[in-house]
């Protein structure tokens, strides 16, 4: 066994060199001593055939899933055949076919186990083409999940979604979109979660070695406010169709949320240049920000433009013994920044950061619509929160 004292993440010489010190003695042994026979001829593991994993009622169920390290932590809904097969009418995709394979281990992500991940996490067969493309997203080596889905910065992913769709599956994108209270924000990201953990084998602890955790790996989903925005719609942006469904995904590690210093154009764009310092990041403009600054002339572009030119590293200088803000970037690429109009009433804008400069990008994959949607969104037309008056 290697020792467990080796440095993670350390900066400091010493506990460098000890940490390397003890666990080199251990690396050599394991990479020069003779394999075992078990090690030269391993026995392949035979599954049983039966689709059937268990049977009971529905505590027992939970209960037994959850022993087994398939939740994330909360109830979920019982994945029967008659659930999963009502949950594939999502798509015209056959069962069998291996939409993406999800690391750490790189389970096959066939339609049926998305379906199943997606019955547990509470989703309407509606939801089913989302998913699929969120699982094509996650297999882009742009985002990088091969790294942040193990790392010790617990990043999560976001995805935004754009279309019609949004408006189909009554996609939150207006006052509270990240907050709990809408069913396709919440049970989408959930799905997303579960389809990592079940399909890809991320165990906390063991694969995810996240050291603190992140809330938003529970469900970080909202829709862009298309009617509403002054700009174009973030996937016309990005080389898509206006009538085109898209999710665009990347994987933030840090959220945060401020209001301007004042509500003039300047004051909105000084005051999100103060939410950084700017690397990888998305931006939640509300469409009350975002009329305000079209209306004096600043398109994406520009408010891009002028927040890279104006924000700090994210990266400290080293000056002796002490970290100092480092100068503004002298280069300006607004590929590394995403514009997302969505929000409610109010003053408050959000951003969404990646931390840690890790070369990755946005993806965002087209949505593929099965041949019975319309019949479908007639059929889960009504599942939406009637609130009563107090």
């Amino acid at each position: 066994m290697l020792p467990l004292n080796v440095a993670c993440e350390s900066t400091v010489a010493e506990d460098i060199d000890a940490g390397t010190a003890a666990a080199i003695p251990g690396i050599v042994e394991m990479l020069t001593k003779p394999l075992t026979a078990e090690e030269k001829s391993p026995k392949q593991a035979v599954a049983a055939s039966s689709k059937i994993t268990f049977r009971g009622n529905y505590d027992q169920v939970n209960r037994y899933f959850y022993r087994n390290g398939w939740t994330d932590g909360l109830p979920i809904v019982p994945p029967t055949e008659k659930a999963v097969a009502e949950m594939m009418t999502g798509t015209d995709l056959p069962a069998s076919q291996v939409v993406s394979k999800v690391i750490p281990r790189l389970g096959k992500a066939t339609v049926e186990k998305i379906a199943i991940n997606a019955v547990m996490a509470g989703a309407l067969p509606t939801h089913m083409p989302v998913l699929i493309a969120t699982v094509q997203a996650l297999a882009d080596p742009k985002t990088r999940f091969d790294t942040f889905e193990v790392s010790t910065g617990s990043w999560a992913p976001f995805i935004a979604v754009n279309g019609p769709i949004r408006q189909d599956i009554h996609l939150n994108y207006s006052s509270g979109a990240f907050s709990p209270g809408d069913i396709a924000n919440a049970a989408i990201g959930r799905a997303v979660g579960l389809i990592v953990k079940n399909i890809g084998g991320a165990r906390k602890g063991v694969e995810d070695m996240g050291v603190i955790g992140n809330p938003a790996k529970y469900s970080l989903v909202l829709g862009e406010s298309e009617e509403e925005s002054p700009w174009e719609p973030l996937h016309v942006e990005r080389g898509f169709k206006p009538e085109d469904n898209t999710v665009t995904m990347f994987f933030p590690n840090g959220y945060t949320q401020s209001v301007p210093r004042e509500t003039s154009a300047q004051g909105i764009a000084q005051s999100l240049v103060d939410m950084g310092p700017w690397n990888m990041s998305c931006l939640i403009v509300i469409p009350s920000h975002a009329r305000i600054l079209s209306k004096e002339g600043w398109t994406k572009k520009k408010l891009k433009e002028f927040i890279l030119k104006n924000a700090r590293s994210p990266f400290p200088a080293r000056q002796g013994n002490l970290d100092v803000l480092s100068q503004p970037p002298p280069a300006v690429d607004t590929d590394g920044l995403m514009i997302v109009v969505a929000g409610g009433p109010g003053a408050w804008m959000g951003m969404l950061r990646s931390v840690g400069g890790i070369e990755n990008a946005f993806v965002t994959k087209k949505i593929e619509l099965p041949r019975n949607w319309d019949k479908l969104v007639a059929k889960y037309k009504d599942v939406v929160p009637v609130y009563k008056k107090y």
